[in-house]
């Protein structure tokens, strides 16, 4: 008999929630040299978990006042990225510290245990899937590498808990986030919390859609044809 799930039906929340944290890879970098040092302007003290690519812009973009603010996704969660940045973001850590609330207390003795965090703001796109297959001589190995996994995946556990959670999927909403958390004194409201839900999960179900659709006009000949050796 296949056992019930059990739903944990939130009773209380915070209407504000403080910016303390924020998760921030990305694939497009424009504008993070006008955010991130916006972000730390309205909370000095916040602390930004950043992998990759985009941990070594905001590290330039810093300078010698990284100190405290910036910190690598795998110094973090104590896992190295796999080679080729197969799994970076994908960790236990990561994802308490996205879906947890904050009035369960079994959420907060998890924090505890394992030393995890909560993370109160993703700012996260994706691997240009779309633009890659667009490209002349491309191969499939390519095409396959920029399939996101961990984006699509932080995304959704932002939006899920937006409760306490906001996620940011374009750069074209930096200004009104920041302009939220100035009038706020660094807080986000659960109005504008909510009102990014439906683009966040817009943007993964195009994505997902955009690589279903590019996967079904492959014949499985040139997929085979691709690879030297099939044992």
């Amino acid at each position: 008999m296949e056992e019930k799930m059990t739903i944990n039906n939130v009773e209380k929340i915070d209407d504000l929630v403080k910016v303390q944290r924020v998760l921030i890879s990305v694939s497009d970098k424009a504008d993070l040299e006008y955010l991130v040092p916006e972000l730390l302007k309205i909370n000095p003290d916040m602390e930004i978990l950043s992998t990759g690519g985009t941990y070594n812009k905001i590290k330039k973009i810093l300078g010698k006042e990284v100190g405290k603010n910036l910190t690598l996704v795998s110094d973090y969660t104590n896992q190295p990225e796999t080679k080729g940045g197969l799994v970076k973001t994908l960790d236990f850590k990561i994802y308490l510290g996205l879906l947890t609330e904050t009035y369960n207390d079994s959420h907060q003795k998890d924090l505890e245990r394992t030393g995890a965090k909560p993370i109160d703001l993703v700012i996260c796109n994706l691997y240009p899937f779309e633009e890659t297959t667009k490209k002349a001589g491309i191969n499939s190995e390519e095409i396959r590498g920029n399939i996101d996994i961990g984006g699509p995946c932080m995304i959704r556990a932002a939006a899920k808990n937006y409760l306490r959670v906001i996620s940011i999927v374009d750069p074209k909403d930096y200004e009104e986030l920041l302009n939220i958390l100035e009038d706020y004194k660094g807080h986000t409201p659960l109005d504008f919390r909510v009102g990014l839900v439906e683009k966040a999960f817009i943007h993964t179900g195009d994505y997902d859609k955009i690589i279903a659709e590019h996967m079904t006009k492959i014949p499985f000949t040139k997929i085979k044809d691709a690879y030297s050796e099939i044992k």
